[in-house]
C-alpha cells in the first residue's frame, strides 16, 4: 500500500461546504458546525491567538450602516427633530 500518488485519487468526497452565517467553505457536512464562525452558536467563534482573523471580520470590514454615520452625529451633539433654517434667514457673511 501507497501513501501517495495512488492515494491522492481517491480523494473525491467533501467534508466542508458553504456556511450559512459566514458564506466560507468551512462548515462541516457530518459535524453541522463551521470551523470558522462556530456557527450553530450564537457568538462567533473568536480566539486572540489568530489576530490576523480577528482583523477580517471586526468593526470596520463591512458597509457600517449604522457606525459610519456616528461621527457626524456626534460632531453636532446628537440633535433630531431639528429643521435647518432657511439661508435668507440667516445673516449675511461678509
Amino acid at each position: 500500500m501507497t501513501k501517495g500518488t495512488s492515494s491522492f485519487g481517491k480523494r473525491h468526497s467533501k467534508t466542508h461546504t458553504a456556511c450559512p452565517r459566514c458564506g466560507k467553505i468551512s462548515f462541516h457536512f457530518q459535524k453541522k458546525t463551521c470551523s470558522s464562525c462556530g456557527y450553530p452558536q450564537a457568538k462567533m467563534r473568536r480566539f486572540k491567538w489568530s489576530a490576523k482573523a480577528l482583523r477580517r471580520r471586526t468593526d470596520g470590514t463591512g458597509r457600517m450602516r449604522h457606525l459610519k454615520k456616528m461621527p457626524r452625529r456626534f460632531k453636532n451633539g446628537f440633535r433630531e427633530g431639528t429643521q435647518a433654517k432657511p439661508k435668507a434667514a440667516r445673516p449675511a457673511e461678509a
